[in-house]
C-alpha cells in the first residue's frame, strides 16, 4: 500500500513497482489519516509511506498504524537524506527507510526485505548512522519529543505559529508550549537559531 499526497509521485511508484514479477500495489492513500482508515481492510504486506505530508504526518501514522496492528511492517520512502529523520522514523517502529532519489531496485529491495521481516535502510543513510555511533556523537536533537521535533522543523522552515497549529490540529498556546521547551533544550534564543540548527543537521536546505 502506498501512502503519499502527491498524486503523481504515488502513480510513478505504483507503475514502477508493479513492473515487477513479485510486487503488486493493492490500495492507495494521500494522507495519514486514511490510511489508518484503511489499511486494516486492505491488509497490505508491506505498507509504504512519506513521513512528511499533511495533516498527522508519517511518524504520527506509524505510531497510529502499528497500535493497531502491531505485526505491520512499514517501509518509509521520504524526500529527507539526513540521518535524524531515518533514526526518528526506526524508532516509531517502521522497518525501513528509503530516500526518494534512490534506484527503482533499491525500493524493491527494500520491500522484499521488510517484508521478509528484515530491517533495510539505504546504504549512505546506513554507513552515516554507523559513522555516527562510532564516534559516538550525540545529536541535541534527540532529546526533542516526535511533536516538538514536528514543530521545530516546521518554525525553522519559517512557518507561523498559527500555521502548525492549524496542520497538526493543535492550539497556538500548545504550540507555544512546544516553542518553548524546544528552545531550552536546544539553548537557543530565537527562530533564526534553529534554523541555524536546523540546517546544521541537514534538515532544510541553506
Amino acid at each position: 500500500m502506498l501512502v503519499d499526497d502527491h498524486t503523481v509521485v504515488r502513480m510513478g511508484f505504483k507503475l514502477l513497482l508493479q513492473g515487477s514479477d513479485d510486487i503488486d500495489v493493492i490500495g492507495e492513500a494521500q494522507c495519514g489519516e486514511d490510511a489508518v482508515k484503511q489499511f486494516q481492510g486492505l491488509a497490505p504486506d508491506v505498507l509504504v509511506l512519506d513521513i512528511s505530508m499533511p495533516g498527522i504526518g508519517g511518524l504520527e501514522t506509524i505510531a497510529r498504524v502499528l497500535a493497531k496492528e502491531p505485526q505491520q511492517k512499514i517501509l518509509v520512502l521520504s524526500a529527507h537524506e539526513d540521518v535524524m529523520h531515518a533514526r526518528r522514523v526506526l524508532k516509531a517502529g517502521a522497518a525501513g527507510y528509503v530516500t526518494k532519489r534512490s534506484a527503482a531496485e533499491v525500493l524493491m529491495q527494500a520491500i522484499r526485505a521488510v517484508h521478509k521481516g528484515q530491517v533495510y535502510l539505504e546504504p549512505d543513510i546506513a554507513q552515516a548512522m554507523a559513522v555516527e555511533q562510532v564516534s559516538g556523537s550525540k545529536n541535541p536533537l534527540d532529546a526533542l519529543t516526535e511533536k516538538e521535533f514536528k514543530v521545530f522543523v516546521a518554525l525553522a522552515k519559517g512557518e507561523s505559529v498559527q500555521a502548525i497549529a492549524d496542520v497538526m490540529s493543535l492550539s497556538p498556546r500548545t504550540i507555544g508550549t512546544h516553542l518553548y521547551n524546544i528552545k531550552q533544550k536546544l539553548n537557543a534564543g530565537n527562530s533564526a537559531e534553529l534554523a541555524i540548527i536546523a540546517i546544521r543537521a541537514g534538515l532544510i536546505a541553506p
